[in-house]
């Protein structure tokens, strides 16, 4: 199950310096996977000390974390929703991500010139949103001229569809997200398949040389401070010296671990771990997924033929030593197709075909 995120924002933000720090240190974390789809795309891992102790405990051969695909999306320029730029390439793109990272510049310097002729993180963060919101109400205005024949034909989910998206035009014409709007499952299920810019889950990273900046009222929660020119150097340096570089900083975790996280989280994602002397792996899977649907992301028949799944909390499976160990103690579960997966749950499943 693959999971996109796309760095948008204004040129000269360092939003490709951002990437790139992103997939140098993918490339040389030497006993993970990399891989780099296309120029602008990059696969990079979550961080997950779990994987790393589980791995230890049953001397697996290799570990494999869990990743996040992003995407290095076109600069934005104002227009962009009318095709200015390379608007269009930005917006299709935009459009095939599951959440966004916005970065914002923070930063002053004079050998790098801002679009607008000044550093103003409230009205570069107003310039993207507005266009990503433009665009959604021509989507929406688009669709809903479609809609009128449906809904006069008795068209149960075109009538719902109509009065979604109306809620959604109201909202955005009043310089709102369109994901601010609350929405019944069914609401969000018609709308779905539009592919509303401003209703995929946004963070913002602020680029600034202080990472203990404040947030204040131009943010909102989805912040996270980055020192983006730092981030590229670390990038560049071996293990052993980029520990040593962020001794010291006085940092004991880098901005770009903290980035792979937040978006992880951001996507309302959780991990489950298989375990076992070949390898020890970490799999990705929405929050809510239940144990055949889990149990298909390893195989498609494991889904099919799905009897039940031994399941143990990873840390409990540490406590007692190993699978011996936990079996002793009962704390191994059998759970059935309505179990709901947990965060960190180490499963073995049971199928038959």
């Amino acid at each position: 199950m693959s999971f996109s995120v796309g760095i948008v924002g204004l040129p000269n933000v360092g939003k490709s310096t951002l990437f790139n720090a992103l997939t140098k240190q993918a490339a040389q974390a030497s006993n993970f996977p990399f891989t780099t789809i296309d120029p602008n795309v990059g696969v990079i891992n979550v961080p997950d000390e779990r994987i790393e102790r589980l791995a230890v405990l049953e001397k697996s051969e290799k570990l494999v974390p869990t990743s996040i695909e992003f995407v290095d999306i076109a600069g934005l320029v104002k227009g962009a929703a009318e095709g200015q730029g390379l608007g269009n390439k930005f917006l299709s793109h935009i459009r095939e991500v599951d959440a966004i990272v916005q970065v914002v510049r923070f930063f002053d310097n004079k050998d790098i010139i801002h679009v607008d002729g000044s550093v103003d993180p409230k009205r570069d963060i107003e310039v993207v949103n507005t266009e990503l919101m433009l665009a959604d109400l021509a989507t929406a205005d688009k669709r809903l001229e479609g809609l009128n024949r449906e809904v006069k034909s008795g068209d149960k989910e075109a009538v719902v569809l109509k009065s979604t998206l109306e809620k959604i035009k109201a909202v955005l014409e009043a310089g709102q997200l369109a994901r601010t709007v609350n929405l019944s499952d069914e609401e969000l299920r018609l709308v779905k398949q539009l592919q509303l810019l401003t209703m995929k889950p946004l963070l913002y990273v602020a680029n600034t040389h202080d990472i203990n900046l404040a947030t204040d009222e131009i943010m909102l929660t989805e912040f996270l401070p980055m020192d983006v020119k730092i981030e590229a150097e670390l990038a560049e340096l071996k293990d052993e010296e980029r520990r040593e570089y962020m001794q010291e900083l006085g940092i004991n975790e880098s901005g770009l671990d903290r980035l792979a996280r937040a978006a992880y989280k951001l996507l309302d994602l959780i991990t489950f771990l298989t375990v076992g002397p070949k390898e020890t792996k970490a799999w990705t899977i929405v929050k809510g997924t239940k144990a055949p649907a889990a149990a298909g992301t390893i195989h498609t028949d494991f889904e099919k033929g799905f009897i039940k799944a031994e399941v143990i909390a990873w840390d409990k499976l540490l406590e007692a030593s190993g699978y011996a160990g936990a079996r002793d103690r009962g704390w191994l579960r059998l759970e059935g197709k309505e179990y709901v997966m947990q965060d960190g749950d180490v499963a073995h499943f049971r199928f038959n075909i």
